[in-house]
């Protein structure tokens, strides 16, 4: 029943239909590459449903952001941040508190950015408090965050199928539409973001200079967490599986952890590290795995 909750609230029939569509491309699943995954540690059971991994190269910490109870979009307060060391060791479990649900977490600066529902939440990383909260007027589920090069801050809404921007100290909506599919899973590029979608299982790009969504590669149903590594990707779903795309849009499916009951959540990578981080949502756990090149 737990799964059923989160899905229901992730799955939000999307209730905007504005947005600019543009004519999508299908690419066939097809051997990619030689990318392997093996894992290398995982943590123990205290971190509560973790849903994001974020990694702070200049600390060499991980913030995981962890929902506590469910469903995840319920204002209980029990949400928190942990800090978990790279050899998989729990620094402090309740490094930060008096969250909700949090899910997809950014930097800039100093400054951790969280989605916590319909709000973002910013953290000082240095004294490990929350020194501002941004309320988004018309958020349902805000899902994960994104950084461009300019600081400006992307958060999605699975819910209402949106997209929104901090900068400056100011929410905007910045796209919405069904065409969007209920966007979770975001990486900021150069002109463009990767969005991988959860309620429409699809992964995709959008222009920054004019909005246009295409679609490149399919059938990665309740896409979640999208990270890049030397021009490639790797994107997550929800359900327990890690596929790697390359970037001509070939897929590989790297990791499938159904069968065992695990999620694959909002990953993270630390490509100085060579390391792959897998939040496994109702395991209470992330798993760390080596990122192999034959």
């Amino acid at each position: 029943m737990k799964k059923l909750s989160y899905l229901l609230a992730a799955a939000v029939l999307v209730a905007c239909q504005s947005g600019k569509k543009t004519e999508e491309a299908v690419v066939e699943e097809t051997p990619a590459t030689t990318v392997s995954l093996v894992k290398k540690w995982e943590t123990d059971t205290t971190l509560t449903t973790p849903e994001s991994v974020y990694y702070d190269v200049t600390n060499g910490v991980l913030y995981v952001a962890c929902i506590g109870a469910v469903p995840p979009d319920a204002k209980d307060g029990d949400g928190f941040i942990a800090k978990v060391g790279l050899d998989g060791a729990i620094i402090d479990t309740q490094w930060v508190v008096g969250l909700d649900g949090p899910k997809g977490m950014g930097m800039v600066g100093n400054l951790l950015y969280v989605s916590n529902i319909d709000e973002v939440v910013e953290i000082d990383v240095n004294t490990g408090e929350i020194t501002n909260r941004f309320p988004v007027d018309g958020a349902s589920f805000l899902n994960d965050i994104t950084v461009d090069a300019s600081g400006t801050v992307y958060i999605s809404d699975s819910g209402m199928s949106k997209i929104f921007t901090l900068s400056n100290g100011a929410v905007a909506l910045w796209t919405e539409g069904e065409v969007l599919g209920g966007p979770n899973g975001l990486l900021a590029e150069d002109g463009r973001l990767m969005v991988a979608s959860f309620g429409a299982g699809k992964f995709s790009t959008i222009s920054i200079a004019d909005k246009d969504v295409k679609m490149v590669v399919d059938s990665i149903p309740g896409g979640d967490g999208v990270v890049a590594l030397d021009g490639d990707y790797f994107v997550s779903n929800w359900n327990g599986e890690v596929y790697y795309v390359t970037e001509d849009w070939k897929k590989t499916k790297l990791l499938d952890t159904k069968a065992a009951g695990a999620n694959a959540a909002d990953i993270e990578i630390a490509a100085d590290q060579s390391l792959l981080f897998v939040p496994t949502f109702f395991g209470n756990t992330v798993v760390a795995y080596d990122i192999v090149k034959e």
